[in-house]
């Protein structure tokens, strides 16, 4: 099974990933993450040899509807874990827009 994680460079997103490959030994796992604040791949760096086999990194947006879609149709993606999400509550009230920019429209894929 291949999966494609959103988001999956957060706290929650990377936890994910380690368990899924660690009980998964037959999951592939394309975690795909813009790296903004709240994202932070030194939280994968140390997987063990054997998960990064089965592991790839694309840093992009859940915004790019035209790669989701390419995504989508030509990796044989057999499920979508959606962690991407904007974050901080503090960080909605100074800039409202990315939250809805990323929430609603990064969710509303192809």
């Amino acid at each position: 099974m291949k999966s494609l994680v959103t988001g999956g460079a957060g706290f929650i997103g990377t936890n994910f990933i380690r368990h899924a490959l660690s009980i998964r030994p037959d999951w592939k796992i394309l975690n795909l993450d813009a790296l903004t604040y709240a994202g932070n791949l030194e939280n994968l760096k140390d997987l063990p040899p054997e998960y990064k086999k089965r592991y790839r990194f694309l840093h992009s947006d859940i915004r790019d509807a035209v790669l989701l879609e390419k995504l989508l149709n030509n990796e044989e993606i057999d499920g979508v874990v959606h962690f991407a999400a904007e974050s901080h509550v503090d960080r909605s009230i100074l800039g409202p827009e990315a939250f809805l920019e990323t929430i609603c429209n990064g969710s509303s894929w192809p």
